[in-house]
């Protein structure tokens, strides 16, 4: 490509500032424009007027829609150019690149002397279209990015099991002197945590239900064993999915809204305020949302235990044709005490992972919207994942117990 030769008897009358005002000539010729004519080697093109930032997408829109004819010369006529700043030599740059693609000679020509340093500048810069391919990934970079997450989630959970220990040793206290213990505070996380939580639990659990016993029934029907649909259900109900369906629920409702709460006071400063006056965060944040997650999470999971089931007895009558006192007495047979309580058992235990990461995750957001909206997020799969996690456990457990 041919660089722009001077234009003789061009007074300098233009002034540099590359990401600010342009070069500018005493004459002002309206937006910049393009002419496209043809001479006996080639194609010339007359581009004229200003080209400023101001103009930039009109400008954008007239270098994309020109569609170059098959030639094997251009020759790119700046004369008539009376502005130029940053954005315009990036797209006068553009253009001649765009037509250099097509294997053809380019030349820009009859630039005024006070404008070339601008372009010659901007022509050191990568230009759309001419960005070199991105590297190869190598097979070390992978190992790299996997050691780096796994490095991540080590450090994640040791800080974890910290904070858990801080927050024992604040409720140890607490209850040491129980005068310490906002009532309020832990009755009121209570209705949001617990009693709002009723429709949505309620609903899911019921549906599930009708899912299982319909399944179950499809199942079992080639083997003439329909009425073993009740034992399904109820054992599955009350020892898994009942407090499984309740915990996941309830992480993605109230953990990720004790991290949004708790982050917005961090970005407000409210928490450093606590800290300031001589207040625990952790005694006034972290223990009434944890002892009122201890609470009723049990109690929800026996809720959606009996919709559970109540959805699953309807499908039965509907499709089984199984009444309600058959379907009572069925399931008296297949489930005994421990069935209702291994399930119950698990929920303190899910309700310690939720809120344990809900604060947890809250604490640690900066003062920036995006950080509330990013650890939101990563409270609902961590917490879903330790609960899930935690609920392997206690199944291997309860399986070498032989209960």
């Amino acid at each position: 490509m041919t660089r722009l030769p001077q234009r003789p008897g061009t007074a300098a009358t233009g002034e540099l500032v590359v990401a600010g005002p342009a070069y500018r000539l005493p004459a002002m010729r309206g937006q910049g424009w393009i002419k496209a004519g043809s001479e006996r080697d080639g194609v010339v093109l007359q581009l004229g007027g200003d080209w400023l930032i101001r103009d930039a997408a009109a400008l954008d829109a007239k270098v994309s829609a020109y569609r170059a004819p098959s030639a094997r010369r251009f020759r790119l006529d700046l004369r008539e150019v009376g502005a130029l700043d940053t954005a315009g030599a990036w797209l006068v740059l553009r253009l001649e690149r765009k037509l250099a693609e097509r294997g053809a000679a380019v030349s820009l020509e009859n630039l005024a002397p006070d404008l070339q340093p601008l372009l010659a500048q901007v022509e050191k810069r990568p230009v759309a279209g001419s960005l070199p391919p991105p590297p190869p990934r190598r097979s070390s970079d992978e190992l790299a990015f996997i050691g780096a997450q796994t490095v991540d989630a080590v450090r994640t959970a040791g800080a974890l099991v910290g904070f858990l220990g801080v927050v024992v040793v604040t409720a140890l206290r607490a209850l040491r002197h129980p005068a310490r213990i906002r009532l309020i505070s832990v009755v009121a996380n209570m209705e949001r945590t617990g009693v709002s939580a009723l429709p949505i639990i309620g609903l899911l659990s019921f549906l599930i239900g009708i899912v299982m016993a319909y399944q179950g029934a499809d199942q079992l029907r080639q083997f003439g064993a329909q009425i073993y649909t009740v034992n399904l259900l109820g054992v599955s109900f009350l020892r898994e999915l009942g407090v499984l369906l309740t915990a996941i629920i309830v992480a993605g409702r109230s953990g990720s809204a004790f991290t949004a709460e708790i982050g917005t006071m961090q970005v407000n400063e409210e928490v450093d305020a606590l800290r300031t006056l001589g207040i625990d965060p952790v005694e006034v944040l972290v223990l009434p949302r944890l002892f009122a997650l201890i609470l009723t999470l049990p109690l929800l999971a026996f809720y959606a235990n009996v919709m559970g089931i109540v959805g699953g007895a309807l499908m039965c009558w509907a499709e089984l044709g199984i009444p309600l006192s058959v379907f009572l007495e069925q399931l008296r047979g297949a489930i005994y005490a421990w069935t209702f309580w291994l399930g119950i058992i698990k929920a303190p235990f899910f309700a310690v992972c939720i809120a344990l990461i809900g604060c947890y995750e809250g604490l640690r957001v900066e003062r920036s919207a995006e950080s509330v909206g990013r650890l939101t997020t990563r409270a609902v799969v961590e917490s879903i994942f330790l609960v899930i996690v935690v609920d392997a456990a206690f199944s291997i457990l309860f399986s070498k117990l032989g209960i």
